[in-house]
Order: C-alpha cells, then sequence, then structure tokens
C-alpha cells in the first residue's frame, strides 16, 4: 500500500511539472531506474531517496506519505466556505473546492475577478484540459487571436496546451468556476 502510494504521487508530481523520468534523474541526482520502479509501485526507496526526490520539486518527504493519513474520499464544500488558496493584488481570489481530496485527477476552483483584472499580458501554456463557467459578470478568453466573450451562464472548455489567457470585461466583480485537470499542484500565496 505505501509502495503504491509513494509511487503514485511521485508520477503525479513529476507529470504535473511536465518533467520526464530522466529530467527528474538529472534533478534529483536518483536514478531513472530507482525512479521508474518506484513509480510503479515495485520498491519502497530509503528516507535518502525520498529525500532527494521530494527536495527535486520544492517539498518536504512528508508530502509522499501525509495523504494517506489526512486525504479523504469525499470533500463536502458549504457555500462560501472553499480553502483560499491565491490571492492577487485585491484583483482576484481563487478558493479551492476540491482541497483535501485523496489523489486527484482533477480539481475546481471558484475565482473571484475584479473590474479589469486579467490573467497577465503573457499567454499561459500547460498540460491537461480546463473548463470555465461564468456564474456572475462577464469575461473574455483569448486563444492565439481567437476571443471568446462568456457571460453568466456560459462555459467553455479547451486543451491547455493552447496558449491562452482571460481578462474581466465586466465593470464589477465576474464569477468564474474552472475545471483543470490535471490536477495541479497549489499552495496558499499572498502577494
Amino acid at each position: 500500500m505505501v509502495k503504491e502510494l509513494i509511487g503514485k504521487k511521485l508520477k503525479k508530481m513529476r507529470l504535473n511539472n511536465d518533467m520526464t523520468i530522466e529530467g527528474l534523474a538529472n534533478k534529483s541526482q536518483v536514478s531513472s531506474n530507482m525512479i521508474s520502479r518506484i513509480e510503479r509501485g515495485l520498491t519502497t526507496p530509503s528516507v535518502e531517496i525520498l529525500m532527494k526526490l521530494a527536495t527535486s520539486f520544492g517539498m518536504s518527504i512528508s508530502y509522499f506519505v501525509e495523504e494517506a493519513e489526512k486525504g479523504s474520499t469525499v470533500v463536502y464544500t458549504p457555500k462560501g466556505k472553499g480553502e483560499p488558496i491565491f490571492f492577487f493584488e485585491d484583483k482576484h481570489q481563487i478558493v479551492s473546492l476540491t482541497q483535501g481530496l485523496r489523489d486527484p485527477g482533477f480539481t475546481v476552483f471558484h475565482e473571484t475577478l475584479e473590474p479589469g483584472c486579467s490573467s497577465g499580458e503573457g499567454d499561459m501554456v500547460h498540460v491537461g484540459e480546463e473548463f470555465a463557467m461564468v456564474h456572475e459578470g462577464q469575461m473574455q478568453l483569448i486563444f492565439e487571436g481567437e476571443s471568446y466573450l462568456l457571460s453568466e451562464g456560459d462555459s467553455i472548455s479547451f486543451k491547455a496546451n493552447l496558449p491562452h489567457r482571460w481578462v474581466n470585461t465586466f465593470d464589477g466583480q465576474t464569477l468564474v468556476m474552472w475545471v483543470v485537470s490535471p490536477a495541479p499542484s497549489v499552495a496558499q500565496q499572498q502577494a
């Protein structure tokens, strides 16, 4: 059980960071053969190896084992009680609706965008898929020059490797629900 849990978490973290086994081997100084065996649940790594792997992702070794104790198979989130995970200069706030779910393949965020708020001038590109639905207000999503205006009740799904960005075009707050797969690693931030 522990071997499989560690292996799944290692592979998930590596893929979320868009890293090959060879890339992780170079960064961690752990052989690619050992990383492959760990990911497939064939061996339990030593504490030293776990430390090298965790350090490669800027984490502690507890990441690999804490979920078995702390993760849940059901996460209930009452209205307005999501886990705040990101704030940026009073421009937007992201709240997780799936924080604490054990080994998620996706995550759901609720984002509050202030007037004029945007994702920035540069395009975002990452692995996986995204879904966005506007609950209140209006936002514009831009994909390589093609623009989509989403108003209340509108939604959009797209491959996240397509260069994209967004802007709140409403003169008030825009409330958006995002579903992202695979689940990104998130940490609470305040800028």
